[in-house]
């Protein structure tokens, strides 16, 4: 773990990370999230009159991970070469799968997590006319590979 908050100066303000002197090298992150469904809901879905809230949430997901950098005041543009949203109905609801990948001199983790909460957000949306009882939950990085910091992979909850 580092020694202290890379977004923070010497004086404590908030600024963005210099990030020129990094070489480039491929990055890739994976995050995921849950959208907690009622039974009822889950078999409504196929009938959405607002169209397949899990093509829409893959769509939107995508979308927001190239627009990560405008939503997140320290994050760097990035040139995004991959993106991939999956959204997958399972017990109890959507499981959501986002990857992000770029050749940068800094991470795609937020482009991930980004991805996976707009794209949990996008089926709340498209299914809340039915249940405003639906839950959101476990927005998590899985894993991310390239940069100084080497590898990451989550260990799975006990």
């Amino acid at each position: 773990m580092s020694e202290k908050l890379s977004h923070y100066d010497e004086s404590g303000q908030a600024h963005m990370v210099d990030v020129s002197a990094k070489p480039e090298t491929r990055r890739e992150a994976v995050a995921v999230a849950f959208v907690e469904l009622s039974e009822a809901v889950l078999a409504a879905l196929p009938q959405n009159p607002k169209g397949d809230p899990l093509e829409v949430a893959r769509f939107a997901g995508i979308q927001a991970a190239k627009r990560t950098s405008e939503l997140i005041p320290m994050c760097h543009p990035l040139a995004l070469s991959f993106v991939d949203v999956q959204a997958t109905v399972v017990a109890g609801g959507v499981a959501i799968e986002a990857t992000a990948a770029t050749v940068a001199g800094t991470g795609v983790e937020m482009e991930a997590m980004v991805a996976a909460s707009i794209a949990a957000l996008t089926v709340y949306d498209m299914t809340k006319a039915l249940d405003k009882g639906i839950r959101i939950r476990e927005v998590v990085l899985v894993s991310k590979s390239g940069g100084k910091s080497g590898e990451y992979r989550r260990q799975p909850s006990k």
